[in-house]
């Protein structure tokens, strides 16, 4: 697949001016502006995640279902029966799954983008293109499967009687703001991959540990009040609990906390894609 897609029109039409410079010249506007001229080559590289995702798998599409389904009946015994951890009435289900839905987003496109690089080093080093488009990619795909589990998510609704608000019309803004932020996350961490190999071992661990420090399982009214300020700062935090309010409890979400979200969003964004950029004339040498 690697190699027809090397020899793919896509790749020999689009042939920019800033072919031969090295990124870390080139301004942001021009790095967006030439992703833009790549764009068929993204949706293309995007429909190939897909496929080889699940080609020769039994269960197909129904993985992406399953990831946040088993953890939602795995929580809800634990933490409904067992530890019985507080949540506003809201029913355990659909309240640890509105969080897992966009979690499972995050962590799916963190544990195909970060090594996207790498995994495919024979493309990277043989033919132009911006090599974002392999981590975004993978995002891309990651959606598709955010879409696919969304079913449950609305058989759950129908099922617990959660009635349609205007309130819900924040998801897409939600939806937005978690895009960008897991933009940031990808970018980051694939460039750091090609550098420093370990960070691939050290990626599971570190959305593990992002999980429970996010109020998945349990509310982020539990964090003493002292933490909060600081516990605010995981943007997973903010986005979360505007998910349930919006989607659970008819509020619109909390201002500060979503503000926080957003920016901490929009600072790894730029950050993330900066380093990318910098470090992208090197990789093919490194690789």
């Amino acid at each position: 697949m690697t190699a027809s897609l090397s020899s793919s029109p896509v790749f020999e039409e689009a042939t920019p001016e800033t072919r031969h410079l090295p990124s870390r010249t080139l301004g942001l506007l021009d790095h967006v502006r030439a992703l833009y001229r790549f764009r068929e080559l993204l949706w293309i590289w995007a429909g190939r995640e897909i496929k080889v995702r699940y080609k020769q798998s039994v269960l197909g599409a129904a993985w992406a279902v399953l990831q946040p389904l088993v953890l939602m009946i795995v929580f809800t015994v634990v933490f409904s029966y067992i530890a019985r951890v507080p949540t506003g009435g809201v029913p355990y289900p659909i309240f640890s799954y509105t969080a897992l839905l966009p979690w499972t987003f995050l962590a799916t496109s963190i544990s195909f983008a970060a090594p996207s690089l790498v995994t495919n080093m024979n493309l990277v080093t043989k033919v132009y293109f911006p090599r974002e488009i392999l981590p975004i990619g993978s995002l891309i795909a990651a959606f598709v499967d955010f879409l696919v589990a969304s079913v449950v998510f609305l058989a759950l609704m129908l099922f617990y009687r959660i009635p349609l608000r205007w309130t819900m019309g924040w998801i897409p803004v939600l939806l937005l703001v978690q895009i960008v932020l897991t933009l940031g996350v990808i970018l980051l961490l694939s460039a750091l991959c090609v550098r420093f190999r370990d960070i691939r071992f050290v990626v599971p661990l570190g959305v593990q540990i992002w999980m429970y420090a996010s109020p998945i399982i349990y509310p982020s009214s539990l964090v003493p009040e002292r933490f909060r300020a600081a516990y605010a700062l995981n943007p997973m935090v903010g986005l979360i609990d505007a998910y349930r309010a919006a989607i659970l409890t008819g509020e619109a979400p909390d201002a500060w906390p979503l503000a926080v979200s957003a920016a901490v969003a929009l600072t790894l964004l730029l950050a993330g894609f900066a380093y990318f950029k910098r470090s992208e004339a090197t990789f093919a040498d490194i690789i």
